[in-house]
């Protein structure tokens, strides 16, 4: 299967950020914590050198715990300040103002020295498509969110999220970048649902997904659906088919309909915690 969707309104929205990186202080980057190096934009790096870095690693509930404390500690060594966090539950958020102050001391010390006092911490939020940016967002902002107005130099109509006196949010569009070099990095995506399921073939996405539990978790497909994992992943398939009746007219059964189980049960954590890739790797 060939990944490839980059979606015309993204190459606008990477110059719109290149623009706007002007007039902040902090990126807060999104990251989903079952593929941490996957999900993040390479442009990222790039555009946002020589500003204070946090990477937040979204959905941790789903991802597994030791992979996620391994790619906590690799971010570090790369200089980026680390919360996990599952934005829909509110876990790990009251953790994120204290680390975005720490985050921007030195900026905050650089305008105490010239005199300026009370200049809010200014953050773009960053992420790719379907890694719970708003969620995030709103979740930080709660029913207290009020729009603070348009700055010098932002196009018209944008609005900043003032969040309290000291964090002003700037939100971007999710981008993917232009193509994927790498096709596995496009297979990931994909698993996550961060590429539209409506262009992709969920028959061999499930398949893919079979073969890496397999291989990474050993017993998951055994537990969950009482199927032997000596098989292959087309074999297995079809028994999850069988054990799940999923069956067409004619008592055929329907791999289709097995696949789409199989991928929304991994998406939602009805297969346990599950991280696809490994900082080693």
């Amino acid at each position: 299967m060939h990944f490839q969707w980059y979606p015309g309104h993204m190459t606008k929205a990477k110059r719109q950020m290149q623009e706007d990186m002007k007039l902040i202080d902090l990126v807060i980057e999104l990251v989903d914590a079952r593929i941490p190096f996957s999900s993040r934009n390479p442009d990222i790096d790039e555009l946002a050198k020589q500003k204070a870095r946090l990477i937040l690693m979204n959905k941790a509930d789903l991802a597994n715990e030791d992979q996620t404390a391994a790619w906590t500690t690799y971010f570090k060594k790369q200089g980026c300040y680390v919360v996990k966090l599952d934005a829909r539950t509110r876990t790990g958020m009251k953790n994120i103002n204290d680390v975005v102050m720490e985050a921007c001391k030195e900026k905050i010390e650089r305008d105490r020295r010239r005199g300026i006092k009370n200049r809010p911490v200014r953050a773009m939020v960053v992420g790719i498509p379907n890694v719970g940016k708003s969620t995030f967002i709103n979740t930080y902002a709660g029913k207290a969110c009020t729009k603070t107005g348009n700055r010098p130099g932002v196009t018209k109509g944008k609005q900043w999220i003032r969040l309290n006196k000291n964090v002003e949010l700037l939100d971007t569009p999710g981008i993917l970048w232009p193509k994927f070099e790498d096709q596995r990095v496009g297979l990931l995506l994909a698993l996550i649902g961060s590429i539209k399921d409506e262009i992709l073939n969920i028959d061999e996405l499930s398949l893919e997904l079979i073969s890496i539990l397999k291989e990474k978790y050993a017993g998951v497909l055994l537990e969950r659906y009482q199927v032997s994992e000596e098989q292959t992943p087309a074999e297995i398939l079809g028994e999850i088919a069988k054990k799940r009746n999923c069956v067409k007219k004619g008592n055929e059964l329907d791999y289709s309909k097995a696949a789409a189980l199989v991928i929304e049960e991994f998406r939602s954590g009805r297969l346990g915690k599950i991280t696809l890739e490994f900082p080693a790797e």
